[in-house]
């Protein structure tokens, strides 16, 4: 076949294009394909000690024990699929459960109220084998104005409680500070409380930090506050031995100034890349942000428009270059005025209390989600209900047409191989898009390995994370 177009020429042009491609691609890596954690939980300074993450999954467990004692209740509070469909005298409840106890696990999966009954199951799952993914020991907000001297003395305990924890084994899995902003106001004292704690930490642990430790950055407004950090923990790293960057950060979304700077420009890319590769996420501050934004205090919700805005302005400036979102918190709190002993009308005025906090925080988990922030913030042991019953529930009312999607995409590849078709009802990226799905839905433990493979994917294509890869291969 001749060519219109000489090889020289072509080479000429072709070479001219690969160093602009490969920085591009340098900078849009695509996803990470580390664990990401669907929660992060913040609590003041003070509270922390070695065994907090324990009570927390305590408390997480009493709260859903007390006021959803089974997934009739649950299903009902979060208005899950066919929760209108329920009993509602307690003789009719007690023989659907009785019904649910004798039933097989593809029973379960055929029965109209089978759904609300696996995400009930594995909200309890979660909360007695790994409660809280993701903790942050907060000296900002969540710890508020304290004096010099007692900020010092809570530095040191927890950079003492954290070392026993480590010898305990008792942290999560993922594990911060979240310290006060590097402002011209506070710069001085926060980077005193990292000091502390660190020094504490490493001399108290032989010299190691946490696994997956995090130190965030609120109220970032301009990039040399976040190189300030960036530069700060290198030259902690050199004194102490530890490799370059292993102590990661994270950064905040709280400003106006954040989504857009003085330049009208967004400068979130910017923030990130004066940290020279050490900060892996940013995330948004609900309240700040709605209050930088002049909302009144009614309607500082996290789905407010001003929020989405903030959202999809941050999602498109750092998507595909592996930089974490994480959406902010619901600071709804699911606990009812009363406490101790409780009347029957009493607890029946807690459990109304804690059942709106939950479907409220959980309808905003949702909007999250659907905006494609996979992480949020927690900040109340109580809320962690909600946090699984809503990431779950969304994965699970998805999967089987998600399922019956990628089956017929993959059986469509072959008939397009043979001769059969002359053309995929779904496009690439629409594949994409639903392997996006199964991965995020394994992240967060909605769904196994096993039940991705139903579709006919091999697990080395799901990890491989690229639809175009599995195209690739299955065309040849």
């Amino acid at each position: 076949m001749k060519l219109s177009i000489s090889n020289t020429a072509k080479e000429r042009i072709l070479a001219k294009l690969t160093p602009a491609n490969q920085a591009f691609n340098q900078i849009y890596k695509g996803d990470r394909s580390d664990r990401q954690p669907i929660h992060t939980l913040y609590q003041g300074a003070d509270k922390f000690q070695y065994d907090t993450i324990k009570k927390l999954g305590d408390v997480a467990r009493k709260s859903l024990q007390n006021y959803a004692p089974d997934f009739i209740e649950f299903g009902r509070t979060f208005q899950l699929k066919n929760y209108e469909r329920l009993p509602q005298t307690s003789e009719d409840k007690a023989a659907l459960l009785s019904e649910f106890s004798k039933l097989t696990e593809a029973e379960i999966d055929q029965h109209p109220f089978g759904a609300m009954y696996q995400i009930y199951a594995k909200v309890i799952n979660k909360l007695i084998a790994e409660p809280v993914e993701d903790y942050r020991i907060d000296f900002e907000d969540g710890y508020g104005n304290r004096s010099d001297k007692e900020e010092d003395e809570t530095a040191l305990q927890v950079g003492k409680h954290l070392a026993k924890a480590m010898e305990l084994n008792v942290l999560p899995y993922f594990i911060g500070l979240r310290v006060k902003a590097f402002t011209e106001e506070l710069k001085e004292r926060s980077f005193r409380t990292i000091d502390l704690v660190l020094t504490e930490l490493l001399s108290r642990s032989n010299g190691k930090l946490p696994d997956h430790f995090v130190i965030m950055l609120p109220k970032v407004t301009i990039p040399e506050q976040a190189e300030a950090l960036s530069d700060l923990l290198s030259i902690f790293e050199e004194q102490h031995g530890l490799a370059n960057n292993t102590i990661k950060m994270e950064m905040m979304v709280e400003t106006t100034q954040a989504v857009m700077d003085a330049q009208g420009t967004n400068p979130l890319y910017r923030f990130i890349q004066v940290t020279k590769g050490r900060c892996h996420a940013m995330h948004f501050g609900t309240y700040d942000y709605t209050a930088s934004c002049g909302i009144t205090a009614t309607y500082q919700e996290m789905d407010h428009p001003v929020c989405d805005f903030a959202h999809h302005m941050t999602k498109v400036a750092l998507a595909h270059t592996g930089i974490w979102l994480s959406d902010g918190a619901t600071n709804t709190i699911p606990i009812g005025p009363f406490q101790g002993e409780l009347s029957t009308d009493q607890f029946e005025v807690n459990q109304s209390v804690v059942h709106a906090a939950w479907l409220k925080g959980y309808k905003n988990i949702r909007h999250s989600l659907w905006n494609g922030f996979y992480q949020g913030w927690d900040l109340y042991a109580e809320q962690l209900p909600m946090r699984y019953a809503a990431v779950y529930a969304f994965f699970l009312e998805s999967y089987p047409d998600a399922v019956k999607r990628m089956k017929a995409y993959l059986a469509n590849l072959f008939k397009v191989q043979s001769g059969e078709s002359k053309g995929i009802a779904e496009d690439a990226a629409t594949g994409q898009a639903l392997l996006n799905f199964f991965l995020k839905a394994l992240n967060s433990g909605a769904i196994s390995m096993e039940e991705v493979l139903v579709t006919g994917l091999t697990q080395a294509e799901i990890e491989s994370r690229s639809f175009a890869d599995i195209l690739k291969g299955r065309m040849k």
